[in-house]
């Protein structure tokens, strides 16, 4: 399972369901239209941190503009790197997916 650390708490994230419809109820915006807008990541990654943690029991409390504040840009950078990768047709079991967690 993925984690990301903000402000120094580990938290699961992975993308679901709930969190793009997260997404699409914040937005308007249906996630395959998001293209490298970072504002837009930013409000996707954290859909897929709080659609996880609602999943998994695990508290989360922080709002968007407070969870942007804590995120590393090698962290938005890793998850970009995901979100190319889970797009393509070709995937291999020989490349690992970016690290999350800083």
């Amino acid at each position: 399972m993925k984690k990301i650390q903000v402000y120094g708490k580990e938290y699961p994230m992975r993308m679901t369901m709930g969190a793009m419809r997260r997404f699409k109820r914040e937005t308007g915006t249906d996630v395959s239209q998001m293209g490298t807008d970072v504002d837009l990541m930013i409000i996707f990654l954290f859909c897929c941190v709080a659609s996880a943690c609602n999943a998994d029991g695990v508290e989360f409390l922080l709002d968007i503009d407070t969870f942007a504040d804590g995120l590393d840009m090698a962290v938005l950078n890793g998850f970009a790197e995901t979100l190319q990768g889970d797009g393509s047709k070709k995937k291999t079991e020989e490349t690992p997916p970016p690290t999350l967690t800083n």
